[in-house]
């Protein structure tokens, strides 16, 4: 075989597996990992028609924390345990029923589409301060009491969910 035909034939390969791979997206692309519910063994045995279910399980990367920072004035960092940022998607789920007909004749099927969605999260954190006030010059450097104080920084969820129910004939 000449180099040119090698050359030639590397090329349409790999141009053809760069085609395969761009319609398949990895899992770490897309957020979640789909995960097919298996009823065929139920259907097969029980000679009927079983829902069909499609699940998607996310995968949350968690983002880089927000870092303590000295405030003047208070003995401990303000954001003393930050909140860290996790992104990802809320799973979709594929449901498809069957329907003896209860909505008359060509509705037999009814299916619920819920794609999947961006997620965004911060965990909780913690705010504190110590019972004691800067060192005061007034009082030879000693710090003066206060009340201390505590805070709860709450959860944080972000996302816009959206789905699609629709009715038809069979599969």
């Amino acid at each position: 075989m000449k180099p040119t035909t090698r050359g030639t034939l590397a090329a349409v390969v790999t141009g053809v597996a760069v085609a395969v791979g761009a319609g398949a997206t990895p899992a770490a692309a897309t957020g979640t990992v789909p995960v097919p519910v298996p009823l065929d063994g139920v259907e097969k045995s029980l000679h009927t028609e079983v829902p069909e279910i499609g699940l998607g399980l996310p995968l949350l990367i968690p983002g880089v924390p927000e870092t303590p920072r000295y405030v003047q004035g208070r003995l401990i960092p303000e954001h003393a345990l930050p909140q860290v940022p996790m992104n990802g998607v809320l799973p979709g789920a594929d449901l498809r029923l069957p329907l003896p007909h209860v909505l008359g004749p060509g509705f037999d099927h009814v299916g619920v589409d819920l794609p999947a969605s961006d997620l965004r999260t911060l965990t909780p954190g913690l705010e504190l301060d110590a019972p004691l006030s800067a060192p005061d010059p007034q009082h030879y450097g000693m710090p003066n009491l206060k009340m201390p104080e505590a805070g709860v920084l709450g959860p944080v969820l972000q996302t816009v969910v959206g789905g699609d129910l629709g009715a038809g004939p069979g599969r």
